[in-house]
């Protein structure tokens, strides 16, 4: 056996392993925002998660991939291996949203505009950063580096979460008349915690993933250095958020701990193997930074977001894709160019998110009605309670 075939099955193993780790942030972000959500909500949550999933993979595999990337085909691993790794992002974009919706989106609408993100939008803005590139040779072409999604991904899902939102407006009962902020607690804490780390391995996968082959020595380390800076982004959001918390509000808010190690993931995705071992500790720190000002911010604006998506995933996709401009050692990579693919791709996302939102929104309403809201979304959209001993009043 040759050394291309070897390099070849070596790096068709690490795609799937990497797909493989991918897959666990869909039960991430279940847990995640099942714990987040009242009781009365859970099984709805889980719900839109498992249906994401599959309506995503498969319209992706249907349309999306072909239209990001032409016909299935890959040198250097398994087409099928390249296939899946990419197949494993997609519905990632949805999850983004999903949470941010959560507690007064109903099922059937959401999972509409997930045909059509993973079939349409989202293919599209992969085409014009990974893949064929349509706008090769335009004035619109894009020179942003992305290499595992802060904007691709992250962002994208988080414009899609401002239009939904903006759309759907806020929970009942969230803000009061005199400008409060009503607080609906966590139902389940432990799973919020099981949903972040979950969220956290599965970070492994998506950028160690996507340096594209381990097969060599200086590949394997690439690898080994864009998974160690993915952690240590982790590491020093969370810690910036703690140190945040204690001092401002005296309180050690986890779900905001745990936010912010998200917030610092997010950031890092856009340049994890272009930087020396010390860079993600300020790159993930900042982003923890911005999940604590975000979720305020959102807050005032009275932009409901129970989960801090917004805050997570557009704020620190659109800071780690520029913090690859302003410190990565690379002569081909501009601040400028960063700027011009975050706006571009900004404006597309949120634009197309918003009109097919708009148009599903006329047809089947996204929102649940108010009775069904007060009830909680489990019994009239899925019939099924997560937790049937328990009623809450709220």
């Amino acid at each position: 056996m040759g050394i291309e075939s070897i390099s070849y099955i070596i790096n068709t193993l690490y795609a799937i392993f990497s797909m493989t780790l991918i897959i666990f942030m869909v039960p991430g972000f279940a847990m995640l925002e099942a714990g987040i959500v009242r009781t009365k909500n859970v099984t709805s949550v889980l719900t839109i998660n498992t249906l994401i999933y599959a309506v995503a993979s498969l319209s992706f595999l249907l349309f999306g991939y072909s239209l990001a990337f032409g016909e299935f085909g890959s040198e250097t691993m398994s087409k099928w291996a390249a296939f899946l790794f990419q197949m494993a992002f997609v519905g990632k974009v949805v999850n983004i949203m999903s949470g941010g919706v959560s507690e007064r989106a109903k099922i059937i609408p959401l999972t509409l505009f997930t045909i059509l993100m993973a079939s349409i939008l989202y293919p599209l803005v992969v085409n014009v950063t990974w893949g064929m590139n349509f706008l090769k040779g335009t004035i619109l072409e894009l020179s942003m580096y992305d290499l595992a999604g802060s904007t691709v991904i992250h962002s994208t899902g988080g414009w899609a979460l401002l239009a939904a939102i903006l759309i759907i407006g806020a929970r009942k009962g969230r803000y009061t008349k005199e400008g409060g902020v009503r607080v609906f607690p966590a139902s389940n804490i432990p799973l919020v915690t099981l949903g972040a780390f979950l969220l956290w391995i599965g970070w492994f996968g998506f950028n160690g993933g996507s340096v594209g082959s381990i097969a060599s020595k200086e590949n394997a380390d690439l690898v080994a250095l864009t998974i160690m800076n993915t952690n240590t982004a982790g590491l020093s959001g969370a810690i910036m958020v703690a140190i945040i918390m204690q001092i401002v509000y005296k309180k050690l808010d986890l779900t905001m701990i745990l936010n912010g190690a998200l917030g610092g993931l997010v950031a890092i995705t856009a340049g994890p193997n272009l930087y020396d071992i010390y860079m993600p500790i300020f790159i993930g720190a900042f982003g923890g930074c911005l999940v604590v000002f975000g979720v305020s911010f959102f807050d005032k604006v009275k932009i409901d977001d129970p989960v801090g998506a917004l805050s997570v995933h557009l704020l620190n996709g659109i800071w780690g894709t520029i913090a690859v401009g302003i410190f990565a050692s690379n002569d081909k990579i501009t601040l400028l160019g960063q700027l011009k693919g975050i706006l571009l791709i900004g404006l597309f996302a949120f634009i197309s998110s918003f009109i097919v939102l708009y148009i599903i929104n006329k047809i089947m309403p996204l929102r649940a009605g108010n009775d069904e809201e007060m009830q909680g979304l489990d019994v009239e959209e899925c019939g099924i309670e997560a937790y049937p001993e328990f009623k809450r009043a709220f």
